[in-house]
């Protein structure tokens, strides 16, 4: 599941928080919460959608080392939660696990927003060889 977006510009991050909580609520229970949303803000709408899968693959709980990006993804994730669509869609508490967002430097005539649902069953393998 997920949700791509050409913003405008002055939409801004009210912008960007209102279609992240959109795309969340459409999808209700069709991604299987509690999930992990990946959020790409920024580049081409290509590259949004790209970042928005990347952004899945950060280590679960591992914030944005930027403050302006880690504050955001911790009020998007007690926004998320707060729809109350919880595991499987059947209410609760707990409808995303993190929030991961991914951005980019764009065009200053363009916002593109990316958002990726990812199930809560997301496997993540890490090998050294």
């Amino acid at each position: 599941m997920g949700a791509l977006a050409l913003l405008k510009p002055a939409d801004g991050t009210p912008g960007v928080k209102k279609f992240v909580l959109e795309a969340v609520r459409v999808a209700d229970a069709n991604p299987c919460p509690p999930v992990i949303v990946g959020v790409g803000v920024g580049g081409t709408m290509e590259l949004a959608a790209l970042l928005a899968k990347r952004a899945l693959l950060r280590p679960l709980g591992e914030r944005h080392p930027d403050p302006f990006w880690a504050g955001l993804e911790a009020e998007l994730l007690e926004a998320v939660n707060q729809l109350g669509i919880g595991p499987a869609g059947f209410g609760g508490r707990t409808t995303a696990l993190a929030v991961h967002l991914s951005p980019y430097p764009t065009h200053i005539a363009g916002l593109p927003v990316a958002v990726n649902l990812n199930c809560h069953a997301a496997r993540h393998q890490t090998r050294i060889l």
